[in-house]
């Protein structure tokens, strides 16, 4: 496979530059381009499905179910709402105009920003990378993609299918580590994408401020989950299960973080999420089909490190099976760890899962409240007092009740965070607005051309036009009562 190599400042920018030419002959933003494009996608991973699955059990040893399922279904679903509704997302929109432009129209219409770099997570390296690049096309931008290092197998794979299916003269895909992704963000860009962490986000900030770049940070977050007394239980831990561990053994921006429930319901909880963990990964999980594995050795240190710790110690109410040699990690439930430990205070984007516990429900939101505002936030309830309450207090990029996660499939809410777990969204049309300039545009004629506004400015004039600004039609009425009754013959024909 052609892998990009020594790859540098100089190289980036004539890639840019080359990329801008392309962009300024208008290739790109017709529609007959775009859809071409999204269904050139859409092909690459039909055909390619069997390779790109290979390639995800060799980065993540990834189930081939959650890499259909999540990422290759996922993607193409992307595609197809943006074939279906491109041509209604590309037509102007229709504004109402005000007395002072009278008469006039107005509309906003969408064009594309220009070359846009998508910077991807090794998570879902197929979804996450192709994902934000089916916006970028659908606005009608050229794109550069920066896979990320860390799923290499699903980097080549990209680099060499993307340049095989799609216009190498618009779509560009740049593979490497720390000092390609540092050529890149060295150039001018119209709009960078990134996701992935905090740390690396502010990094992609600073970069992007040198040029006022505007960016979307997908980032993550300690995402909590409650859980009342008050429901189906079984129907609830298996959901919560399906979003933790089923979503890439934890490694999920969106994955349930800890769980909140009361002191009472939690025995009770845990024997419910130890039995149906058993039934679905077997009394050995390390040795089950259905897990990934973690990432690299890094995050599986890191993992063992909240574990470890001397706060955590005696936690451990099921699962804390680990093989290094392997990279696994079991399903883990922990009972009343510390909220000043490091499991309670560091994202843990793995298989480990902390159940706190509350004397009373409320007293959740004072324990979410006090850490950054994170990408989900899940409540499982049967009260209606409690979703509005949920609804009402808890601030996050997305919330569900009663399920985790399946917010991400619904096409018509925007996905991203707020503050710390992220700016700006995409999905469905989100994706097609964040690489878009919303352009106003106002048409007029030679009619009706207002005297008021030119000068001599006169007090009649002013308040004709102050009340013609607000729209006040008494002020109008009465400024042109005044003035026909007051204003001198100046005034009148001025």
């Amino acid at each position: 496979m052609e892998v990009t190599t020594a790859f540098g400042n100089e190289d980036a920018a004539a890639m840019v530059a080359e990329l801008r030419r392309n962009f300024a002959s208008g290739k790109t933003r017709s529609y007959e381009w775009r859809v071409t494009q999204l269904k050139k996608i859409v092909k690459m991973v039909e055909e390619r499905e069997s390779e790109i699955v290979d390639a995800l059990r060799s980065d993540l040893n990834k189930p081939a179910f959650e890499s259909v399922v999540y990422e290759i279904s996922m993607l193409k679903s992307s595609c197809k709402v943006a074939l279906k509704e491109l041509k209604q997302w590309m037509k102007p929109q229709k504004v109402k105009t005000t007395i002072v432009a009278f008469p006039s129209s107005a509309e906003i219409v969408a064009e594309p920003l220009g070359v846009v770099l998508v910077i991807s997570a090794w998570n879902y390296p197929i979804l996450l990378s192709l994902d934000p690049v089916v916006g970028a096309i659908a606005a009608g931008n050229a794109v550069v993609l920066k896979p990320s290092e860390i799923a290499p197998a699903t980097s080549s794979l990209l680099a060499k299918y993307v340049k095989e299916y799609l216009d190498n003269s618009a779509v560009r895909v740049v593979e490497g580590a720390v000092p390609e992704t540092s050529a890149l963000l060295e150039q001018k860009w119209d709009k960078i994408f990134y996701t992935g962490n905090g740390r690396v986000a502010r990094v992609v900030m600073s970069a992007a401020a040198k040029y006022l770049t505007p960016v979307v940070l997908e980032l993550g977050g300690k995402s909590p989950v409650i859980v009342d007394p008050d429901v189906n239980l079984k129907i609830s831990v298996r959901r919560i299960i399906a979003g933790k561990w089923g979503c890439n053994n934890g490694q999920a921006c969106i994955s349930p973080d800890y769980i909140v429930t009361t002191k009472e319901f939690a025995p009770k909880l845990v024997d419910t999420l130890k039995r149906e963990l058993e039934r679905f990964y077997g009394s050995d999980p390390l040795q089950s089909n259905d897990l990934s594995r973690i990432v690299n050795s890094n995050h599986f240190d890191r993992l063992e490190r909240l574990l470890d710790e001397d706060k955590v110690a005696g936690k451990i109410v099921h699962g804390g099976q680990r093989d290094k040699a392997q990279l696994k990690i079991a399903p883990t439930l922990l009972r009343d760890v510390p909220l000043d430990s490091l499991m309670m205070t560091e994202e843990i984007f793995g298989p480990l899962l902390p159940i706190i516990t509350v004397d009373k429900l409320e007293d959740s939101y004072e324990i979410i409240m006090s850490r950054a505002k994170p990408l989900a936030a899940y409540l499982f309830t049967n009260r209606k007092d409690m979703k509005n309450q949920f609804v009402k207090t808890v601030s996050a990029g997305g919330l569900v009740i009663n399920d985790s996660a399946i917010h991400l499939t619904v096409h018509g809410l925007p996905f991203g965070g707020v503050e710390e777990s992220g700016t700006g969204s995409y999905h469905g049309k989100f994706s097609f607005d964040a690489f878009s300039h919303k352009k106003a545009v106002l048409y007029r004629s030679f009619m009706g051309d207002a005297f008021v506004r030119y000068p001599p400015y006169t007090h009649g004039k002013m308040r004709l036009l102050g009340a013609l600004i607000c729209e006040n039609i008494l002020g109008i009425f009465q400024a042109l009562m005044g003035w026909s009754s007051n204003s001198s013959l100046k005034d009148k024909t001025a």
